[in-house]
C-alpha cells in the first residue's frame, strides 16, 4: 500500500465526512455493511465507485490506526 491515503476529508465533499479517495460514498458505508454481514462483495455492487483495492486499503489503514492505538493486556 502507498503512503498516501485512501481516505479523503474535505469540508466541500459530505461536510468533512470522510470518504473513499475520488468518491463521494462515505468509509462508515463500508463498516455499517460489514457490520450488518454483508460481504465485501455486496458492498462493491452497490457502490462501484469503489474499488476492491480502495476498501482493502481502506480496511489496512483502520487496522494499522487501531493497532496504533491498542494497548497490550
Amino acid at each position: 500500500m502507498s503512503e498516501e491515503s485512501v481516505v479523503d476529508r474535505n469540508p466541500e465533499i459530505l461536510g468533512g465526512v470522510p470518504v473513499f479517495r475520488g468518491t463521494r460514498v462515505p468509509i462508515r458505508n463500508l463498516i455499517d455493511y460489514l457490520e450488518a454481514g454483508d460481504s465485501l462483495e455486496v458492498f462493491l455492487d452497490h457502490f462501484p465507485s469503489v474499488t476492491r483495492e480502495l476498501a482493502v486499503a481502506a480496511l489496512e489503514e483502520a487496522a494499522e490506526a487501531l493497532g496504533a492505538v491498542a494497548t497490550p493486556a
